[in-house]
């Protein structure tokens, strides 16, 4: 008999019955194993945010005792002379650019053609063509158009000259060869060494025919603090070292060139803003309330409370006694572990010796008022060494996921155990029910046969 005809004979051992137990047990064996592993899950989840908030503050620590952070430079330029850039390292400076011409580039057009399709020889030979020292040669003959010579220059010379077709008015075609580079030294010149290439393609005094000078190349000339210089480039690099001068047009421009005092301080505000993450976190997760809502995830979690206070506390010990401390560079702590950088109090401190700003942050040697000289850790590298041990690899916050990991992973098991067994256990008494339930029933068969036969003698009793 399957379990589905449970309670036919008795009516009272069901299949409802049964789940009705099995729920009982469920709720008794197996749901707290359930809320524990939602429990553990959660925690996990939470903690993969912790990481996260971690790594972020573990990194921007990093970026302010990185290495060259404050040799970073801003070069600024008034007027539109020149612009200007500054590598970093390059020396602190303030200069006057004054730009008396820039440098050119040798242009000269040929005389004018009907189309650009225009045959440009009237047979076959060779022409050079010459910019500065350099020269290319370059046959021709008389199916060759106007294009076809632009297209072979380009290809052969483009790397010295560029060649291009300009439709100057209506069936005026020329050709303009512009040399690659500014400064004297790169006139074009073109000669044919077979006479056989048009009038319009050499040299002619008469301007409206020949090949013409449009623009001479010249070098720069320009005046750095007064003192007369050349260049054959508008871009000067090797004037000081490190800064770049783009010459851009005649005048007068005076350039600074300062430390990049605003990239340092966006790195330190990105630190601070990591570090208000994380701690603002972490109060939210560790917070002790009687009140189950309002109480933290990790209320209870030694590691995690110890984490947050030692960050708290690394603000405030970093540094040393001769370098001095965060608070004296302008950070402060607030009452809820949270900091803040006064802007202007950094800038003091950097204006007074950026030297000993840097080895501070970042280690070095730190100049003391009577002149001596320490060799001191970087505040910042002392903080990321603090954090380091709990966000490296197998540090404090690896282990603690690993251990809710194998939590998880054993509650796990411990649920499914404990499934199996209900299940079974269930399974039996099952049988056991469709059991009893088919005796139940055999008994009431005989039982009513029984109670037949006595009522059919007690009515023959009564009728005879």
């Amino acid at each position: 008999m399957g379990i589905s005809s449970l309670g036919v004979g008795s009516n009272v051992l069901t299949q409802d019955v049964i789940d009705q137990l099995k729920a009982a047990d469920e709720s008794q064996y197996v749901q707290p194993i359930t809320n524990n592993i939602s429990t553990e899950k959660s925690k996990a989840g939470q903690l993969n945010i912790i990481n996260a908030l971690m790594d972020n503050l573990t990194e921007s620590t990093g970026n302010v005792s990185q290495y060259g952070l404050f040799d970073t430079r801003t070069a600024t330029a008034t007027g539109s002379a020149v612009s200007v850039t500054a590598n970093a390292g390059s020396d602190i400076q303030d200069f006057s650019i004054t730009v008396n011409n820039l440098a050119t580039k040798e242009i000269e057009q040929s005389g004018s053609f009907s189309s650009a399709t225009s045959t440009i020889a009237s047979g076959d030979g060779e022409m050079k063509l010459s910019v500065g020292s350099k020269d290319f040669t370059f046959n021709y003959n008389a199916a060759m158009t106007l294009s076809d010579l632009k297209d072979q220059i380009n290809k052969d010379a483009g790397n010295t000259v560029q060649a291009s077709i300009v439709e100057v008015g209506a069936n005026d075609f020329r050709l303009f060869l512009t040399s690659a580079d500014t400064g004297t030294g790169h006139d074009i010149s073109i000669s044919d060494n077979d006479s056989g290439l048009d009038d319009q393609l050499k040299a002619d005094t008469d301007t409206t025919d020949g090949y013409t000078n449009v623009q001479s190349a010249t070098d720069a000339s320009f005046k750095y603090n007064g003192l007369d210089i050349t260049r054959k480039s508008n871009t000067v690099s090797d004037l000081l070292s490190g800064v770049t001068i783009q010459l851009k047009e005649s005048g007068t421009s005076d350039v600074s060139v300062k430390q990049d005092v605003g990239g340092i301080e966006d790195k330190l505000d990105s630190f601070v803003s990591k570090f208000n993450s994380a701690i603002t976190q972490l109060n939210t997760m560790t917070k002790s309330s009687q009140d189950a809502k309002e109480r933290g995830t990790f209320s209870n979690d030694t590691t995690i409370k110890a984490m947050k206070n030692n960050i708290i506390n690394m603000v405030g010990t970093a540094g040393d006694s001769v370098g001095g401390r965060l608070a004296d560079y302008g950070f402060a702590s607030n009452r809820d572990g949270t900091i803040s950088l006064d802007h202007s109090k950094f800038e003091e401190k950097l204006k007074e010796n950026p030297n000993n700003v840097e080895a501070f942050f970042s280690g070095g040697t730190f100049v003391e008022s009577n002149g001596s000289t320490k060799s001191i850790d970087g505040a910042f590298d002392q903080m990321k060494n603090t954090l380091d041990r709990y966000t490296r690899y197998n540090g404090s916050l690896d282990q603690l996921k690993t251990s809710y990991s194998t939590r998880i992973s054993s509650l796990e098991d411990q649920k499914q155990q404990a499934t199996d067994r209900l299940t079974s256990k269930y399974n039996i008494m099952a049988k056991r029910f469709a059991a009893y339930d088919l005796m139940i029933s055999k008994i009431n068969s005989a039982s009513s046969i029984f109670t037949q036969l006595a009522n059919a003698q007690a009515a023959s009793a009564s009728g005879g």
